[in-house]
């Protein structure tokens, strides 16, 4: 057995109908590892929004330049974001227990798709707001069993795009 290096490895490109959109997350690591996230699994593009969002050289260093290949943008109001999602038809799912989420190994997406998809992630201390949430089509849960009851947006973000390009393959 050998190890692959990233100019070795078999691994095919393959991009996904998919956008993730932060709600005012703003912590450089949080944001580089999303940008490696998003062009790990192929995702389309990745929003960024609020109103104290920048790319430093944090981010960048923690990024590996990933920045350079996925598809961005940062908006300041999120509200407008998501109308404009909704008239360019993305089914707008949220990432966030609520009192009528879904277990995320419960959701099916709706296959086939009739659009992209749009996942919303939230604030590094506050989740995702009250106001966002509403406008959202779904809402899913990761399943915790542990004492905490969340997790850092990274790793939360992760989990939901493996399981959303593994239903899409």
């Amino acid at each position: 057995m050998t190890q692959l290096t990233h100019y070795n490895h078999q691994f095919s490109s393959k991009s996904f109908p998919i956008t993730v959109v932060c709600d005012g997350v703003t912590n450089d690591n949080n944001l580089g590892s999303l940008f490696r996230i998003c062009d790990a699994f192929g995702v389309a593009k990745l929003i960024l929004c609020g109103t104290n969002v920048t790319l430093g050289r944090k981010m960048t260093k923690t990024s590996r330049a990933t920045e350079k290949v996925v598809p961005y943008d940062i908006q300041s109001d999120i509200n407008d974001v998501i109308n404009t999602l909704k008239t360019e038809h993305h089914c707008i799912i949220a990432l966030e227990i609520t009192s009528t989420s879904v277990s995320i190994h419960d959701f099916n997406l709706p296959l086939p798709l009739t659009g992209p998809i749009s996942l919303i992630v939230g604030h590094e201390n506050f989740g995702i707001s009250e106001e966002v949430l509403a406008q959202c089509d779904h809402s899913v849960h990761i399943p915790m069993y542990g004492q905490n009851s969340s997790m850092n947006v990274v790793q939360a973000t992760n989990i939901a795009i493996y399981e959303f390009t593994k239903q899409l393959v």
